[in-house]
């Protein structure tokens, strides 16, 4: 199954031989994925645009208007933060240097070992030199419906958008699109079936997003159930790739139930924000998730539980929720109806609608910690030019 942390490779290559030796390589394995093989050197940066690919392999022989190392001394002096990668021949010596733009070599003949080492070897070295962290992906789990998933979800991407982190919202419950309920958007307000099923570029990505309260993006789900099927792992999988490129937050409600989509979307998670309240039926199925998450071999670590309606036990013992989860949970939210209420039925965050209230500085102060460096290494406010 494809992983949101696959490397995006480009190859520019104008030997269809050559092209398909690498493309055969790739297709053996899953850590890389190819997003475009570009013959034509003048092409390429708007390319890197299209596709914001993670490494750039450029063979130094290419030919036509834009020579192969022409074009990797533009593409280091357009600043384009992307390593690049130089394909040669033991005829034609090149060495690194990164300050020219050549951050590793791969001299033919050479073979998939040498081909994945190369490109992941400069990924790792360009991840840890960037002065900001990964973007996140939180998946907002319950494992029972009632119990305010949606709601917190859409909150709390907007706590984050106001804590300055770029955010983005994906309305993972596909069957009936909470989010596009609780939003109460139009039925003709794009969605995730609206983009491309071979490449989507951030242009396609743009024009389907619908734009939310405080800068926040939202991918809404299809507006009928009966769309539902249509919507592939795949594409999700794809487009959660590009997202994770734009934004430095992308949050994804999920629905309720473990189906194929959804383990695809814990499975990508690099959290799990899992909602429970003092309910018995939610703590029996709180511990049948953990034991499925265990034996699915998440560590303990990946999934984080917030109570909601921490203060409100309805006779529910807090020491038994503890044992149900094995540990305290790591965030509360208090029981504030009179103010999540009114605004979840105007469609508006209650973050922003009543910013004093306890429940909405409970909620900030979960986005704080969620997020931690994040906060201070975020993207700003988002530049896609999303729908309305």
């Amino acid at each position: 199954m494809a992983s949101a942390d696959q490397i995006r490779l480009l190859l520019v290559e104008d030997v269809p031989q050559v092209a398909q030796y690498v493309r055969g390589l790739l297709n053996a394995q899953s850590q890389v994925r190819l997003v475009d093989i570009v013959a034509d050197g003048t092409l390429v940066p708007d390319r890197i645009g299209e596709h914001r690919p993670d490494v750039v392999v450029v063979d130094a022989l290419l030919q036509g208007r834009l020579r192969g190392m022409q074009l990797v001394k533009q593409l280091h002096d357009q600043k384009i933060g992307v390593p690049v990668i130089v394909l040669t021949v033991p005829q034609n010596p090149i060495s690194i240097d990164p300050q020219k733009g050549i951050d590793e070599v791969l001299s033919m003949p050479f073979n998939g070992y040498d081909l994945m080492t190369r490109i992941t070897g400069v990924h790792k070295a360009a991840a840890a030199s960037t002065e900001r962290g990964p973007s996140r992906l939180i998946v907002v789990f319950a494992p029972k419906g009632g119990v305010g998933k949606s709601t917190i979800a859409f909150n709390l991407g907007v706590a984050a958008s106001g804590l300055g982190v770029k955010t983005a919202l994906v309305d993972g419950s596909i069957q009936f699109g909470d989010l596009r309920g609780l939003l109460r958007t139009p039925r003709d307000a794009p969605s995730m079936l609206d983009l491309p099923t071979d490449r989507i570029a951030e242009s396609d990505l743009a024009e389907v997003m619908w734009h939310g309260p405080a800068d926040v993006d939202i991918l809404l789900a299809p507006p009928r159930i009966e769309m539902a099927e249509m919507v592939l792992i795949r594409d999700v999988e794809k487009t959660l790739s590009l997202m994770r490129r734009l934004y430095d937050l992308v949050i994804v409600d999920t629905g309720v139930g473990l189906d194929e989509l959804t383990l695809s979307l814990l499975d990508q998670a690099d959290t799990i924000l899992e909602i429970v309240t003092y309910d018995a039926t939610t703590i029996r199925n709180t511990i049948a998730m953990a034991e499925t998450f265990q034996k699915i071999g998440y560590p303990p670590s990946k999934v984080q539980y917030l109570v909601n309606r921490s203060d409100a036990s309805a006779g529910i013992d807090p020491h038994e929720l503890r044992n149900a989860l094995g540990r305290d949970p790591e965030y509360q939210i208090r029981s504030e109806g009179q103010v999540v209420g009114p605004a979840s039925n105007q469609g508006a965050p209650f973050v922003t609608a009543e910013p004093n209230a306890g429940v909405s500085r409970d909620l900030v102060e979960v986005a704080r910690r969620l997020l931690g460096s994040s906060i201070a290494g975020g993207r700003g406010k988002p530049a896609l030019a999303g729908a309305r």
